[in-house]
């Protein structure tokens, strides 16, 4: 991803130079360009942090005891694509934004094209802590930019199988190691009066995931322009997979994220989730009833003997534009996603993986989890986190590229039109957004 992620930042600053030039300040330019200033406030201060983190309130007071000069108040909401992310922007556009947030990776280079985050590089304990984190992580944080930190990394995403360890027994199902031995289960499941898993119709974050994994690469650019390849040969071969299973009504599409959902793995509905590895605490706050009976395996793989996992999410604490403390948010940020403290607390809390290189070897990631029968399921992530590919890069219109996709996969699982439409059609705005900002584009 490195150089790619260095092409991001070229034509980012391009298109930002761009807007600046439009609206005739040559000073906002500079100013976008340049780092923030990193110096400390005068007296106490209290910033303001927005995140849907479960249990974070828990974590954040640990600091808040400990730093009475430094207060930060939590404010949680749903997750990012279901509303938060468009609150930070229309938040942005109000000059009301909170002092820091939490960003997935792919919504990033979004609001950095928006000129929505402080540049941290100016603070020396920021640009100290680069060798603290994995690799990748940190290039999602910078872009490739000299001179550029947009957020400090928190966790990361490797995909594995959720699946239930009881129902696949007592019904003598072997659990599945491929994408042809899945769909083969998905119809014994059926069969057995549940659904293998619920298509997620809205969140397209974990379609990106499984296409991911199977080789597809949605962006690209040349450190000139970008292409745009969301109906490459093998997202095609995923979409028209998962359309096959809901066509054959093999799987459920309720809406992710809802009670109805939520319903659908406590009940026993749904037998499996491909997931990343913060979905343990999903389905353990979801589907209470089923403790004990779930599992985690591998990712099924689209060759039998393969080893590739995708990746779905992962994320950064980003300090957006206008914070009147970036020195005071960045060393929040920065205890939050480096200390083992904070880190133990956030996994224990919300079962995130850590971005941080000693982060795979807390304690907390070498227990066994009751919830899973006791299985040390970290060990499966720990393996499925070698196994991403690191040349899969977003765009930086991301989060319009998913609402379209989100309303054609929509249509789809209702039966008005199907799954490589959603993408062809989502191809075709992500286009015309990216020329829309000035962003230019190979044809």
């Amino acid at each position: 991803m490195r150089f790619p992620m260095r092409s991001l930042g070229i034509v980012l600053t391009s298109a930002l130079a761009l807007t600046a030039c439009s609206s005739g300040s040559d000073d906002e330019a500079t100013t976008a360009a340049g780092a923030a200033s990193c110096a400390p406030s005068s007296g106490p201060v209290t910033l303001n942090y927005t995140t849907w983190i479960p249990g974070i309130e828990n974590v954040v007071k640990v600091w808040n005891d400990a730093n009475p000069n430094i207060q930060v108040k939590v404010q949680t909401g749903p997750n990012g694509n279901g509303g938060t992310y468009q609150n930070f922007f229309n938040q942005l556009k109000a000059g009301n934004a909170p002092d820091l947030g939490h960003i997935e990776y792919d919504a990033l280079p979004s609001f950095r094209v928006q000129d929505g985050l402080e540049n941290l590089a100016a603070c020396d304990e920021v640009t100290a802590a680069k060798d603290q984190f994995v690799d990748w992580t940190w290039g999602q944080v910078t872009f490739g930019e000299d001179n550029s930190v947009y957020g400090i990394p928190q966790d990361a995403g490797p995909m594995a199988l959720f699946y239930r360890k009881d129902l696949f027994e007592k019904n003598n199902i072997p659990v599945p190691t491929t994408w042809e031995e899945y769909a083969a289960a998905a119809e014994k499941v059926k069969a057995a009066g549940g659904y293998i898993t619920n298509f997620s119709q809205s969140d397209i974050n974990q379609f990106a995931g499984l296409a991911w994994q199977a080789g597809g690469r949605w962006f690209a650019n040349d450190g000139s322009k970008w292409t745009v390849s969301m109906t490459d040969e093998n997202t095609t071969k995923v979409a028209n997979y998962w359309q096959g299973l809901i066509d054959k009504k093999l799987v459920s599409a309720v809406p992710p994220w809802t009670t109805e959902w939520d319903n659908a793995y406590n009940t026993s509905k749904a037998w499996t989730w491909v997931s990343a590895v913060w979905g343990a605490n999903s389905i353990m706050s979801g589907a209470p009833d089923t403790s004990g009976k779930w599992a985690v395996a591998p990712m099924p793989q689209w060759t039998s003997g393969g080893n590739v996992a995708g990746n779905w999410g992962g994320s950064a604490t980003a300090v957006f534009k206008g914070s009147k403390h970036p020195y005071e948010a960045a060393k929040f940020a920065l205890w939050l996603n480096t200390s083992e403290e904070a880190l133990t607390l956030l996994n224990k809390e919300a079962q995130l993986y850590p971005a941080t290189k000693a982060g795979a070897s807390l304690p907390a990631l070498k227990q066994g989890v009751d919830f899973y029968g006791g299985q040390a399921i970290y060990d499966v992530f720990a393996q499925a986190s070698t196994q991403v590919a690191p040349d899969f890069v977003w765009g930086p219109t991301m989060t319009s590229t998913y609402a379209t996709a989100s309303d054609g996969f929509k249509a789809a699982v209702s039966g008005s039109g199907t799954l490589t439409d959603a993408l062809t059609k989502a191809q075709a705005t992500t286009i015309e957004n990216l020329k829309s900002q000035s962003i230019p584009v190979a044809e």
